[in-house]
């Protein structure tokens, strides 16, 4: 019995730890992310950070953000490609069936009919070589000045993929971590049941209880096997949803593993934090769509002003009677210019399209106080909610040490004659609802779905995501 007590004493008190050191990992993941490498091929056995890692780079969502941003800087380079000097060539060749006239006067005979000839030969060829350079002109502004913002909206959007993946692959993981925390609970309740049932069943064959005692045994036993196939079952659609999380394809399986560092001092946050605005990558993204907007008013003011452009232009010409002739003479010209063009009235569009511009910035500008006001209140609850999930936490885990102590004091007892079997039941129950509870609540914590990280942490993740090497 004294060796019973000690094994399940260290199994409460692995629990504990185990738990303690899941809390602790996903504060200290930047140290673990720092230097990480990409792969491909999956190991039997993964970590959080190696689960993390290949979400990081196979997951479809974020391989389609990536690639967004990739397509977010071509069409900023097509936009740009406006300054660049514009060469364009171009090259014609003609036969008149029937060259048209042109009539002159008959100088030796003013006041007679005018004479008509050919107004060109009947094979004619010409080619034009353009160039032109863009000096100012308001679209090719516009893209100048959002090019830089673009590309910060885009790498924005990639980096809150990201988050999100991070964050359901590591809530994912904890899944499946704490269910197969709860088969083990249920396979240590189930081996002390039919050890229970065993003692039972003999005391009823030696004739010193009836079989009241066995039969409960009997029927608390099924009734935990069945929650073990359950949990079975359960265990099997969490890692289904694991592996979508990360990108894995269905027909590769793997296990989660633990890896427990000394990380027990990193379990607690840091809860008298202040709140940090900028550091949220929300609050960035609306920045930037602010900054966007700014540059679309002055894109329209910029419609005030005329375009300016340089060009010059090479043409070659040639004409002959007769086709093997045509190339033999030629008649070249050539010049250089510039083009104003300045709009005059266009029906006020540029008027309305400026005050429209200023009551788009507005929104965004009362949708950046709302946004503030949002996570404001997330971190407020979130934050209360962290701190009372982590006081039932400490509850819970006092609740099933004191429903350890009970129930190998009432089996003691019951072995000894003292206590009834329906009072071992009962304790046994109280136990298993303890160790069931506690591993519930060390979900809610690892998960932070109402808890501080879950709202605050993005910022935090989002430096780790920053700061691994394979993104």
């Amino acid at each position: 019995m004294h060796n019973f007590y000690l094994h399940q004493t260290n199994r409460e008190s692995r629990i504990a730890t185990h738990g303690g050191f899941i809390l602790a990992v996903f504060l200290v993941l930047p140290s673990l992310l720092s230097g990480q490498s990409a792969f491909d091929t999956l190991p039997s056995r993964l970590t959080l950070t190696q689960c993390i890692s290949y979400a990081l780079s196979n997951q479809a969502m974020v391989r389609q953000s990536l690639i967004d941003e990739e397509i977010t800087k071509k069409d900023v380079r097509i936009a740009l490609s406006g300054w660049y000097p514009q060469v364009e060539v171009d090259a014609n060749i003609q036969h008149y069936f029937q060259a048209p006239m042109t009539s002159y006067p008959n100088l030796l005979d003013p006041s007679g009919p005018p004479i008509t000839y050919p107004a060109n030969t009947n094979q004619t060829s010409s080619g034009l070589f353009m160039a032109n350079q863009a000096l100012f002109n308001s679209n090719l502004y516009l893209a100048a000045i959002n090019s830089k913002d673009l590309r910060k909206q885009a790498s924005q959007n990639t980096e809150l993929t990201k988050i999100d993946t991070y964050v359901n692959v590591a809530k994912a993981f904890f899944d499946v971590l704490l269910t197969g925390e709860q088969l083990n609970v249920l396979d240590e309740d189930i081996l002390r049941l039919q050890r229970n049932y065993k003692d039972s069943y003999n005391l009823y064959k030696d004739g010193l209880t009836d079989n009241i005692d066995y039969q409960r045994a009997q029927i608390a036993l099924s009734n935990v096997q069945a929650q073990r196939r359950t949990a079975q079952e359960s265990v099997k659609s969490k890692y289904a949803v694991l592996r979508q999380l990360m990108g894995v394809p269905p027909e590769k399986q793997f296990t989660v593993s633990f890896d427990s560092s000394l990380y027990e001092k990193e379990i607690l946050i840091d809860t008298a934090r202040i709140l940090d605005y900028k550091a949220r990558v929300e609050y960035q993204s609306m920045q930037t769509a602010l900054n966007l907007q700014g540059e679309q008013i002055r894109y329209y003011r910029s419609n005030f002003y005329p375009s300016l452009s340089a060009y010059y232009e090479y043409i070659p010409a040639y004409g002959s009677d007769q086709f093997s002739d045509l190339y033999s003479k030629t008649s070249n010209s050539s010049f250089v210019g510039l083009k104003l063009t300045y709009p005059i009235f266009q029906g006020l569009s540029r008027f309305q399209g400026l005050s429209k511009a200023k009551l788009q910035y507005k929104r965004l500008q009362v949708g950046t106080e709302y946004l503030k006001n949002v996570i404001s209140s997330e971190y407020t609850s979130a934050l209360s909610q962290y701190v009372s999930n982590l006081n039932e936490l400490t509850v819970s885990r006092t609740n099933m040490v004191i429903a350890k102590k009970i129930f190998n004091t009432v089996k003691y007892q019951y072995d000894k004659g003292i206590k009834a079997y329906l009072e071992v039941i009962v304790s046994e129950t109280d136990l298993r609802t303890a160790e069931l509870n506690y591993l519930d609540m060390l979900f809610r914590v690892l998960s932070r779905d109402n808890g501080e990280a879950g709202q605050k942490s993005s910022a935090r993740i989002s430096r780790m995501v920053k700061r691994n090497k394979t993104l």
